[in-house]
């Protein structure tokens, strides 16, 4: 796991350690020394921890204007044990609220296992994003994440599956990235009504 990097191809665009308005903002990175784990596995220093022993992520972009945030995710997601969401909310999903971000694209293809318990803090992130037409989408979840996230009942807050499978995301620019999700986010949300 310690090959993993986070997504690195939009770094000349944006960095969250330079952004002041990012909790990553004013952190620096050593490049040599791996001394955050997943399990026994030590994973590439780039990944930042937000207060989960399982979870890490890296904050690939954020639109201040757009109004959007795209962030990589790598480990286990343990609501169950760990109460990760809650990490995840208080931590990094309020202050980019603050900030005015208000839609959440979560890649999830690096989470390994996701272990459901409380769905609270998903529906506070949904009420609190909801009035400015805001969305959250995790992109690319493998199968068995996806299946215990909806044993969970997340889709009630949680866009996920599906269409939001097998996105090849890599090659291209954020703002292509974000235009693709909403316009599926709409066709998704037109068949629902």
């Amino acid at each position: 796991m310690h090959d993993i990097e986070p997504h690195y191809h939009w770094r000349d665009d944006y960095t969250a350690e330079e952004d002041s308005r990012s909790p990553f903002f004013g952190r620096q990175y050593d490049e040599f020394r791996f001394s955050q784990k997943v399990y026994n596995y030590y994973i590439h220093p780039q990944w930042d921890a937000f207060g989960s022993s399982t979870l890490y992520l890296k904050i690939l972009f954020v639109d201040y204007t757009e109004q959007y945030a795209i962030l990589e995710l790598i480990g286990e997601w343990n609501d169950c044990l760990h109460n990760d969401i809650m990490f995840l909310k208080r931590e990094i999903i309020d202050a980019l609220i603050q900030e005015g971000i208000y839609k959440f694209i979560l890649v999830c293809e690096n989470v390994l296992n996701f272990h459901g318990d409380d769905d609270s803090y998903y529906e506070e992130w949904y009420e609190d994003i909801r009035d400015e037409d805001g969305w959250i989408c995790l992109l690319n979840t493998l199968q068995h994440v996806e299946e215990e996230m909806q044993e969970t009942q997340l889709q009630a807050y949680v866009n996920f599956g599906g269409p939001f499978n097998d996105i090849n995301w890599r090659p291209q620019k954020p703002k292509v990235v974000f235009e693709a999700i909403e316009g599926l986010l709409q066709r998704v949300t037109k068949r629902l009504y």
